[in-house]
């Protein structure tokens, strides 16, 4: 068990972002771009092959053109995976050089599916680590569009890809635990975050609870964390909106976590909620 005594009073906050789709399963974009699965977790020796296949499907009634990137990505501090072509910080552990699509560009009737092959080559040399990377399908206007002037919007959508090579063990803890006032928000609004420390060479995805416990013990609010992975090599914020139907006042943050070991680890952190001036 591990506790924090100190207390948190934050004022200057943004406002959560939505979560890419490949962080949810079955996600469809707003124009009918679908992808199954959107989820890869594959084990893999050093210097072994993997092919697999994805099923990319147009629900819109129109042609569309969908176009496939390889990608690496990160989830920033508000817990928004950013899906880039090439990210510095993630070199160590990017499986993107491994990765080849099949086929890279097509064009879809309306209403209709497409297979697509993915295959993963590890390196002879490939540490015991986990990597990650992305396989993203943007639409692009078709031959016929790119000649006219009219505007479609482009959405992507992309399949998350895990590669665990060898037996890297998963550690974690509960680094902090903190409540932060949201500005702008009338009535005023409040948040948790909760950072989860991953100094391993191994994701792992968090299940568990944060309780709000009041001045006299009483749980008054409780939300279960996102199962987001947390990557190798950093610190990851969970945030969790708060109703805070009492309003200001002091609270106790508690955290039990499963990170995925043996064990359910757990935090506590005494916060006030203060009224704004």
């Amino acid at each position: 068990m591990f506790a924090f005594s100190h207390l948190h009073r934050y004022t200057t906050l943004t406002a959560i972002l939505a979560a890419a789709f490949a962080f949810a399963e079955g996600a469809h974009a707003q124009v009918g771009l679908g992808l199954t699965p959107m989820r890869e977790e594959l084990q893999l020796a050093p210097g072994a092959q993997h092919s697999g296949v994805l099923m990319v499907s147009n629900d819109a009634p129109g042609k569309v053109r969908v176009v496939a990137e390889l990608l690496d990505f990160y989830i920033d501090a508000e817990t928004t995976p950013q899906f880039l072509r090439q990210a510095a910080q993630e070199k160590e552990y990017s499986c993107r050089q491994w990765l080849s699509i099949n086929p890279m560009e097509m064009e879809m009737a309306g209403k209709s599916q497409a297979t697509v092959r993915y295959t993963v080559r590890t390196p002879a040399d490939a540490p015991a680590r986990s990597f990650h990377c992305a396989m993203g399908f943007t639409t692009q206007p078709t031959a016929g569009e790119a000649r006219g002037n009219s505007l479609r919007t482009a959405v992507q959508i992309v399949c998350a890809l895990y590669v665990v090579v060898g037996q890297p063990a998963a550690e974690g803890s509960v680094k902090d635990l903190k409540l932060e006032s949201i500005a702008g928000t009338k009535p005023q609004a409040w948040r948790a975050v909760v950072v989860l420390a991953n100094p391993s060479q191994m994701h792992f995805r968090p299940a568990g609870d944060l309780d709000v416990l009041d001045a006299a013990g009483k749980v008054v609010e409780s939300v279960k964390f996102v199962p987001l992975p947390v990557l190798p090599k950093r610190d990851q914020n969970f945030i969790f909106p708060l109703k805070l139907a009492a309003g200001p006042g002091k609270y106790t943050l508690r955290a039990r976590v499963d990170l995925g070991g043996n064990e359910i680890q757990e935090a506590t952190a005494l916060a006030t909620a203060a009224a704004k001036p």
